[in-house]
């Protein structure tokens, strides 16, 4: 098998093996990443690739981790944060109270969450919130549930959550317990079925970018179908959704999407 044949017998292959379904992934994309891993490891092709998956499961973790950038860090794009804090916190809680239901999807390396717990933090005691965080990549999870960041991931952290929630270890920032204890990571893939119901906000960021337009539109759709009624979708600097009347949102900016009804 060559070319077209041999990328569909890759997607058949890591379809059954892993449940990931690459068909919804831009293709030239992920033929790169791809391409990239095969070539690590000196391997002849894409058959051989999926064989060494079946068997090695550091080969499975790593075709896991290697499937999206994990870019990842505390409070990017600050004025996204600012108007969180400022208008969106305070018209969720208006609306649903203090126990709010947040779901982190693709939560990557923990920042997000975290970030979203110590942004809550200004409106709602600690022992009230809980943020529900997803990701596909277990590897990824681990390193989330341990806390640990590079200074570069935290220089957006305001210097009071630095000074409060932060424990400085050598040049790296441990998030303290009270802040970790209120995030509950789990395995997930955007692309199953099983989205958690009646979330108050859903945070979904820079993710999506590797998806063809079909998968993303459907992700979107889902997302709406699993927040409540003006619920809220929080997305990343580099998407955007372009039919979001047809989808049931009402645009607040260029990066919250309301449930419409």
């Amino acid at each position: 098998m060559t070319g077209k044949q041999d990328y569909n017998y890759l997607k058949e292959q890591i379809l059954r093996i892993t449940g990931v379904d690459l068909n919804a992934y831009k293709e030239a994309q992920m033929k790169r990443r791809l391409d990239t891993l095969i070539n690590k490891r000196g391997l002849s092709g894409y058959e051989e690739y999926c064989n060494l998956i079946k068997t090695d499961k550091e080969v499975k973790e790593e075709f896991l981790g290697y499937m999206t950038i994990n870019v990842s860090e505390f409070y990017r794009n600050p004025d996204q944060w600012e108007y969180l804090d400022k208008t969106v916190i305070p018209e969720l809680i208006g609306k649903f109270g203090k126990n709010l239901k947040i779901w982190s999807a693709a939560c990557s390396t923990g920042d997000e969450p975290y970030s979203l717990v110590m942004a809550l933090s200004r409106h709602i005691p600690l022992n009230s919130i809980n943020i529900y965080a997803t990701d596909i990549d277990n590897q990824i999870l681990a390193q989330a549930k341990n806390g640990i960041y590079a200074e570069k991931s935290v220089a957006g952290v305001p210097k009071d959550f630095i000074d409060k929630y932060f424990e400085k270890i050598g040049t790296s920032y441990k998030i303290k317990d009270e802040i970790k204890k209120r995030v509950t990571f789990q395995q997930a893939n955007l692309l199953d079925k099983n989205y958690p119901k009646d979330c108050h906000m859903i945070v979904c960021r820079n993710v999506l970018i590797y998806f063809t337009e079909e998968a993303k539109n459907d992700v979107f759709m889902r997302f709406n179908e699993s927040l409540a009624h003006h619920g809220v979708l929080f997305i990343g600097s580099t998407e955007q959704i372009v039919n979001y009347r047809s989808m049931n949102y009402v645009r607040k900016n260029s990066f919250f999407y309301e449930r419409a009804d």
